[in-house]
């Protein structure tokens, strides 16, 4: 079974090369949502459901269904795309199955972004300065210098741009209103990841009851925060094949 992962903001699949490793499958193929380490066609709006769109163009191209697996805005991708298409995976999992609870309020920066000429600003900042300086603002988040040099490599104004358009589609109540479908998720077997540490996806509370309204199981990943998968690879590969081997 093909294994697809998809990535977020403000990333490339480079992300994922720990949990890759470690998970030694040869199966696994890594998707890049536009604009985050793959070309942002001009003109596409780059709202959150064309961003459902394009995932839903790539997963018919394969054979068989997919176990599918977002993070951060990857994540948010898998479940519109599951409560659309469900046919097209075998399974799902998302690490930010709270945004879609009712009551999810967007964390600061995501508020930033979504405000005229305050987010510009802060995605100039963002992009601004030299590769090693990108780099050491991500690890102060929490990324590995490794792959916070490669993340920060692909940052310029085409991501910068993805950004402000994706979040501003994704105002509330815009997700809050995408979340009134989360039960047909449930069509597919789904496994929602809640890193304790993570502060940026709502909270423990949010992130499981919006898991039990798409008939997930919640895994609990203690003491790791948004980039999981590059903070401890082992425990994630896993947690993901224990639910993976669960299906079989």
């Amino acid at each position: 079974m093909t294994v697809v992962l998809v990535h977020g903001n403000p990333e490339t699949d480079a992300v994922w090369e720990p949990l890759v490793e470690v998970l030694g499958r040869d199966d696994v193929v890594r998707l890049s949502p536009p604009g985050f380490g793959a070309p942002l066609p001009d003109g596409w709006p780059a709202t959150y459901l064309d961003y459902r769109d394009w995932l839903e163009g790539e997963l018919t191209g394969f054979a068989a269904p997919v176990d599918l697996v977002g993070h951060d805005w990857g994540g948010g991708h898998v479940l519109n795309l599951v409560m659309h298409r469900p046919e097209l995976v075998r399974s799902w999992v998302s690490d930010v199955v709270g945004l879609f609870d009712p009551d999810y309020v967007w964390h600061d920066l995501a508020q930033v972004w979504q405000t005229a000429g305050d987010g510009e600003k802060l995605v100039d900042t963002m992009m601004a300065g030299t590769l090693q300086e990108r780099a050491d603002r991500l690890a102060g988040l929490g990324v590995t210098p490794e792959v916070a040099t490669k993340l920060a490599a692909a940052a310029g104004a085409e991501m910068g741009r993805a950004i402000l358009l994706l979040y501003r589609s994704a105002r509330q109540p815009a997700i809050a209103e995408a979340g009134r479908d989360l039960e047909k998720a449930a069509a597919r077997p789904g496994l929602s990841l809640l890193a304790t540490e993570d502060h940026y996806v709502g909270s423990a509370e949010m992130r499981r009851r919006a898991a039990d309204r798409a008939g997930a199981r919640t895994e609990v990943l203690e003491g790791l925060g948004h980039w999981w998968m590059v903070q401890d690879p082992k425990l994630g590969a896993a947690v993901l094949t224990r639910f993976w081997d669960s299906l079989n």
